[in-house]
This record gives structure tokens, C-alpha cells and sequence, in this order.
């Protein structure tokens, strides 16, 4: 490729409403246009990423013996109806009606169009198992589309879908894809880690994420060091502690904290560690009726240590809040604890509750808590002789980075990271439901075990971008590059001997595979060099006429501080070893 017919956009400065780095940089290296909140065209240097990656996902899922069929964006509403998920999604999925009042999704993945191809195609045990995948436009109404492709709205991911016969098989087919999608991210040439993950809104009982390693990164990854345990903060169990719980040694007393809400003033005006303060968390959940209406409402008081966070993940995962919660309103709070929030704890309240203590919190002695009236906290407070053991014993709270890892192979540290591939087990959380079945070996019906599998692969770029990037611009891996190698002669236009080198030189690494671009606009020198630097080219080779006097051009990577000078012989031999290590 050519400069001149290709076509290059940069800019100097980024739109003043580019939040991050990757974002910045895409939108000034030209890659990116926007054309509505969190839509962008992808232009034509964006393009050759994107295909890039498409074509390592291509190969590794056929290697994985995936096979790729492609379906729509416009989904009929019917299907989304059998698994109740057009009214679960709630506004993130994009509702419209064609011309005959008909109703539609523009799909953000493709679960039930699947399942439907399934239960049509996928009759007997003998075609199983079966994995589809296609690479497909997405769209997701984000109330605030942010941070470029990072969470946009229109997006392109690369979703898969297995069908097993049973439980064994799906698990087969599930470490299959695991072990796919880690040879994709290792040809990416990213620092990446795979984690143990909560399943969200796609459902499912066995979930892992791919995460990029980058400090911009919205989500915490949770690993140890000396072992190979890592998961999603949401999913990091924080283990119970080693030590039984200390006999009481102190008496309760109401002590006044006036003007005091929060675990830190608290222990600041007593002059105790924050760790000997118990937060009060109130929840609430309703019972419907067939017309869904309210006939009851149990409230809960979950208890977690004062320098520890709840964690919503697991706290939903807890029996009677499986189905949903709620934080509970000012009202009910004041019915049951005739306080209002900021001095609540588990004595002393005026309703039953259920109270839910985290496994640290059951494990303390002597702590303090809200006295469930205005301006005073109870001291010295201690489970059995103070008030009852808790009605449930759980690890409802987020990780600290220093906790003991859950394997007992050491300590936990926190790292950010930015989720860019996930693989579910579904079980048959979609088969059901649609009545998508096969037939076993004795003639009966059974419903399909799946699971699905996606990569973003617009966000890919983003992620990659977070990781690898400095003042002067991008840093591609060689794998995602939109060129490998760029040719930067200088005067051209100006020299034969120069044009005939770089001519010569762009049909050698031609002729070795080297997907080259020969820098053709004529450009003042510093001009060319940032703008490549910028866009973010591995390679780059200088030929100039002082360069060739000497027989040498100047051979420079992208992350190198300093040119060396190689024989215009072996220039497109050392290039391309360079490439290839």
C-alpha cells in the first residue's frame, strides 16, 4: 500500500470531549470518526485493525473446530419474548416496530436467534456436538456512551454458541473455547489474564473474563501472586477468618458520637481502628402477586466490618435474594430500626429483620455499631450475650488487596483491568425455555446443554491502546497493526536515488509477506515521523541520500529511542526477522 491512495487523517489535538487515552488517540490518529454519541464510523485505518483481529479470531475458532454462519442485527421481538428477556433487559435493548406494527430488537447478542436455528437444524444426538459463531454489529442503548469504543453503543463482537447432548459435553466444549480464546489473546501480544467471573445479565452457572491489564481499566481483577488464582472482584471470596471469635471482654455500653454517621468519623471520635466498627446495610424484598403487585416486603440488614464494601454480586447470590433486592426506603428503614439511616446496627430494632453478617463481622468481639437512635452507637458489642447469633453467616463483602487467597497459596493483590472476551455456561438456561431439543438415543427429546462465547473486538482496540501507548502516540502489537512496517523516504520527491530505493525496498518486503506502507506524500521529515509514531507502525525504515551514500538506511522500532543503521542489502531481510521475533 501506498500513501497517497490510501488515506490518512491526523490531528494534532483531540476533541476536547475524548475522555482517555485511547480514545484521544484514536480519534487523532484518524482511526475513529464520530458520527452520535458512542457510534462512530470506522475509518479506513481503524478498518485494518478490526480486520486484523477478525482474521486471528477466524482462525483460532475454526481451529477450534467453531463454524461461522452470520446472523442479524433486527431480531423478531417474538424471540426474544419465549425467554422473557424482551421485557428483562429493560432500556439497554433497542425496541423498534416495523412498518406493520410488528415489534423488533437490534440485537446486542445472539442467544435466542441461535437457539431458534438450533431446535430447527440440530435434530439428533449424532450432529452434537456443535458450535456456531459469527462476527456481527451489536448494539446496546447505553444511557452514557463513554470513552470511545470502550462502551459505545454500536460495537462489533464476535459471539459463538455450543450445543451439547449433556452436562459433560458443554463442559468439553466450554474448556475448548477457554482454551481458544487464550491462544487468541496470546497472539494479540496483550497482558492479559483469565479470571473467574459472575455471568450477569446473560446467565448461566460457570463464567470466566478476559481482561486486559491496564491502569484505566474499570474493572478490579483479584489474583495472587504465587499461585494461579485470579477472578473478577465480584466473584473473589473473601475467606473466613483463620482465628475463632475472642470471648467478649468488654461490657456494651450507649456511648453518644454526636453528628456522627459514617465507620470512620465513629472510630475517629473514639479513637478505635475503623476495623472495629460494623456498617448496617438495609435491603428489601417484595413478594408479588400474579398481577405483580406488592403483598409483602422482607427487610434485611446486612452487616459488613467498617473498612469493608459490599459486594452486590454476591449478596444476590444469597437465599431469599436470588430473585432480587432492593435497597430499602427511608420509611421501611425507620419502621423497623425507628431511626433513620447513619446510626443503625442489629440491636435493639423495633421490627424483626433478617440479619445477614459477613463471615468477618460474625468472627468479631467488643465492636461498635449504630444504636438505632439519632447521634449514639453501642460499644463493646458482642453476638450471643448481646443479641442472637446472625439468621445467615455469608461472604457478602469485596476483596482487599493483603486478604489471604482463597487457595492458601499466599495473599491477594488487585490489579486494574479492562474486560474484553468472556465465555458462559449456559446450561439450559436458553434451550428450555425455547423448547429447543433433540432427540437422545432412545428416540427422546432432551434439551440442548450451551454455552456462548464473546469477544469485543472494536473494544479490543481501545484495550490495547490503554496498554500500549506513550507521549508520542499508539504502540500497536505487530499482530493488530494496521501495517507491520512503514517506509519513510525522505526528499523523494526530490531524489531518483531515493524513489528507486524506497520502490525497491517496498517490492522486497512485498515479496516477503510484510504488509508494508511506502510513505509517498512528500512530507517534511518530522511531519512523517509523527504521524506514523502517532498512528503507531512497529517498524519503520528511513532511506535517505546521505544514508545511501553510505549503503545504509536507518532501522528503527517503535518503541525505540534510537535508529540503527543497517545495509540497504539486508534491510528487508532484518526487518522481516524482526517481525517475526
Amino acid at each position: 500500500m501506498k500513501a497517497r491512495s490510501f488515506f490518512i487523517s491526523t490531528l494534532k489535538e483531540a476533541p476536547a470531549d475524548a475522555e482517555i487515552v485511547s480514545h484521544r488517540l484514536m480519534l487523532r490518529a484518524g482511526m475513529i470518526k464520530r458520527l452520535a454519541a458512542g457510534i462512530y464510523n470506522y475509518m479506513p485505518m481503524g478498518l485494518r485493525v478490526i480486520r486484523k483481529v477478525e482474521t486471528i479470531i477466524r482462525d483460532e475458532m475454526n481451529k477450534a473446530g467453531a463454524v461461522e454462519l452470520l446472523m442479524p442485527v433486527v431480531q423478531p421481538a417474538e424471540l426474544w419474548e419465549e425467554t422473557g428477556r424482551f421485557a428483562k433487559m429493560g432500556p439497554e435493548l433497542m425496541r423498534v416496530k416495523d412498518r406493520h406494527e410488528r415489534d423488533y430488537v437490534i440485537q446486542p447478542t445472539s442467544e435466542e436467534a441461535v437457539t431458534d436455528i438450533a431446535r430447527q437444524e440440530l435434530r439428533s444426538y449424532k450432529q452434537l456436538p456443535k458450535n456456531f459463531y459469527h462476527i456481527q454489529t451489536k448494539f446496546r442503548d447505553e444511557r452514557r456512551p463513554r470513552f470511545g469504543l470502550m462502551r459505545g453503543r454500536e460495537f462489533t463482537m464476535k459471539d459463538a454458541y455450543s450445543f451439547d447432548r449433556d452436562a459433560a459435553g458443554a463442559a468439553r466444549s466450554y474448556e475448548a473455547m477457554s482454551r481458544a480464546y487464550g491462544a487468541i489473546f496470546d497472539r494479540f501480544g496483550l497482558r492479559y489474564r483469565a479470571v473467574a467471573a459472575d455471568s450477569g445479565a446473560i446467565g448461566g452457572d460457570l463464567s470466566q473474563e478476559f481482561q486486559v491489564i491496564a491502569d484505566t481499566g474499570e474493572d478490579a481483577i483479584v489474583y495472587c501472586p504465587d499461585s494461579s488464582y485470579a477472578a473478577n472482584i465480584e466473584m473473589a471470596e473473601a475467606v473466613a477468618p483463620a482465628a475463632p471469635r475472642a470471648a467478649p471482654g468488654a461490657p456494651m455500653v450507649k456511648t453518644r458520637t454526636p453528628a456522627k454517621s459514617t465507620c470512620e468519623d465513629v472510630a475517629a471520635l473514639l479513637g478505635v481502628p475503623l476495623q472495629s466498627t460494623v456498617k448496617s446495610l438495609v435491603l428489601a424484598t417484595d413478594t408479588l402477586n400474579e398481577a405483580g403487585d406488592v403483598v409483602s416486603t422482607t427487610v434485611w440488614l446486612l452487616l459488613v466490618r467498617g473498612d469493608h464494601s459490599l459486594n452486590e454480586v454476591k449478596t444476590g447470590k444469597l437465599p431469599g435474594l436470588k430473585a432480587g433486592f432492593r435497597f430499602a426506603t427511608v420509611a421501611e428503614i425507620e419502621d423497623h430500626f425507628g431511626c433513620k439511616p447513619g446510626y443503625l446496627g442489629p440491636v435493639a430494632m423495633r421490627l424483626p429483620v433478617k440479619v445477614v453478617a459477613d463471615r468477618t463481622v460474625a468472627a468479631m468481639a467488643d465492636f461498635i455499631c449504630g444504636a438505632n437512635e439519632p447521634d449514639f452507637h453501642f460499644t463493646g458489642v458482642n453476638w450471643g450475650r448481646d443479641l442472637p447469633e446472625p439468621d445467615l453467616v455469608a461472604d457478602i463483602r469485596n476483596v482487599l488487596e493483603g486478604d489471604p487467597s482463597p487457595d492458601g497459596q499466599g495473599v491477594l493483590a488487585i490489579q486494574r483491568g479492562i474486560e474484553v472476551g468472556h465465555v458462559f455456561y449456559l446450561g439450559k438456561k436458553y434451550s428450555e425455555p425455547m423448547n429447543a431439543t433433540f432427540l437422545d438415543e432412545t428416540g427422546k427429546p432432551q434439551p440442548f446443554e450451551m454455552g456462548c462465547y464473546g469477544i469485543g473486538v472494536t473494544r479490543l482496540l481501545g484495550a490495547a491502546i490503554e496498554q500500549n501507548h506513550d507521549e508520542r502516540g499508539i504502540i500497536w502489537p505487530v499482530s493488530m497493526a494496521p501495517f507491520e512496517a512503514v517506509i519513510c523516504p525522505i526528499g523523494m520527491d526530490r531524489s531518483e536515488a531515493v524513489r528507486e530505493a524506497a520502490e525497491q525496498l517496498y517490492a522486497q518486503l512485498q515479496a516477503l509477506g510484510v504488509d508494508v506502507l511506502l510513505d509517498d506524500r512528500g512530507e517534511r521529515p518530522g511531519a512523517m515521523f509523527a504521524d506514523w509514531e502517532l498512528i503507531g507502525i512497529p517498524q519503520r525504515l528511513v532511506v535517505s541520500d546521505k544514508g545511501l551514500k553510505e549503503g545504509l538506511l536507518e532501522l528503527q522500532g517503535r518503541t525505540e529511542t534510537t535508529a540503527h543503521k543497517v545495509p540497504l542489502a539486508e534491510a528487508a531481510g532484518l526487518l522481516k526477522a524482526r517481525l517475526l521475533a
